[in-house]
């Protein structure tokens, strides 16, 4: 067996936090997609340098707004508005919206251009026809890990409340103009890449470090930021990076959903100092709950444990929400995470679309504008 090359793990504060928010651009009359974010990305440019809070994806419809590292959900809110309204001074004089959810739901994925980039025009030749629909959008949180051996056990929790941010967050029930009877299609889809998907449960650091240099000897992976998986370390940041959420419609949903996430690295790593092992779930269980959670969304019965217990998700998450109350006030996130409770009453995104559908005979543009409304507006409109 070769030696593998560590991989360092940078100093981060502990429980620090980061987003990074995809978004579509969307034709303000047409509600279709626009091929614009490169003008974009020019405009915003600051002193002939790249934006750092604004940048490019992989398709000209999209742009990403990401944050700084922030002590609190809140600030790191405060830092994604910011962004926000510097966009808007550049697409509202072209008639562009900002809009965000798993996927379109109408847009046609053989229209849409990539970006012209060498990394990008790499991803589309190897992957094809797979490659070339991941005209998906989704949500990445990062928090800080403050020691590397933590990074792993936290990952490996984290997969047991997998299916809970997977639910909460489905925001792709259409895809390319049809009802896909799945809460988040964009799940399903995304995992088809090379390296998506979920993660494989290493138990100690090395373990990884093998599974990175086996990558990148054989040509699977020509950096470690390929490595896809919902739930990844960050080395370079020194963070776990949290991707399993479709694209989230409001700010309001997507900082309750990042206190969420927030919360649960937190309790999990006081779980560890205080000596106890934290949950885990077989690698069959896992699987099967991202296909529930893509497929029922909030009506999803989870396996919650090692020993199959199950449970309705909705049930589940507000024991959960229980006893993360105190650390959220300690994150100074208790608003943000009680945000959950109304997410729950109010329904999450695919079902919102989807009663937007019903009430219009089933016009998508009708759903296009209710997810554009949502995001001036900040938070949800109309229920389930």
């Amino acid at each position: 067996m070769r030696t593998a090359q560590r991989i360092p793990f940078a100093m981060s504060p502990r429980s620090s936090v980061g987003i990074e928010w995809e978004l579509a651009l969307v034709d303000a009359d047409s509600g279709d997609l626009r091929q614009v974010a490169q003008t974009v990305l020019d405009t915003v440019r600051t002193g002939g340098e790249e934006h750092p809070h604004i940048r490019q994806e992989l398709l000209l419809n999209t742009v990403e707004v990401v944050t700084s590292p922030c002590k609190t959900v809140r600030a790191a809110g405060d830092d994604l508005c910011r962004s926000i309204e510097e966009l808007r001074a550049v697409t509202d004089p072209l008639r562009v919206e900002l809009m965000c959810a798993g996927t379109h739901p109408f847009a046609q994925w053989a229209r849409q251009q990539v970006t012209d980039k060498e990394r990008y025009a790499t991803l589309i030749d190897r992957t094809q026809w797979w490659g070339r629909q991941m005209l998906i959008y989704g949500v990445h949180v990062h928090v800080g890990i403050e020691d590397r051996d933590k990074a792993l056990p936290i990952m490996r929790a984290l997969l047991t409340y997998f299916g809970h941010l997977q639910s909460m967050s489905a925001s792709s029930p259409f895809w390319g103009g049809s009802e896909t009877g799945y809460a988040s299609n964009r799940a399903l889809m995304f995992q088809q890449l090379p390296t998506a998907g979920l993660p494989f449960q290493f138990r100690e650091w090395h373990e990884f470090e093998h599974y990175v240099d086996d990558m990148l000897h054989t040509g699977v992976i020509d950096d470690l930021t390929e490595v896809r998986w919902d739930v990844r370390p960050s080395p370079r940041f020194g963070t776990l990076e949290v991707r399993i959420c479709d694209g989230i419609p409001t700010l309001a949903e997507l900082l309750s959903l990042s206190a969420f996430t927030h919360c649960l690295v937190e309790y999990f790593s006081r779980e560890l100092d205080a000596g106890r092992e934290l949950p885990t779930i077989p690698p069959w269980f896992a699987q099967e709950n991202k296909w529930r959670a893509a497929r029922y969304g909030m009506d999803a019965i989870l396996i919650l444990d090692d020993k199959g217990e199950e449970d309705l998700i909705v049930d589940d998450t507000h024991r959960l929400l229980d006893v993360l109350e105190p650390v959220a006030d300690d994150l100074g996130c208790a608003e943000e995470l009680d945000g959950v409770r109304t997410l729950i009453e109010v329904g999450a995104s695919y079902e919102r679309q989807r009663a937007v559908a019903r009430a219009n005979d089933g016009a998508l543009d009708a759903v296009v504008a209710s997810l554009v409304a949502e995001m001036r507006a900040g938070h949800p409109l109309g229920g389930r």
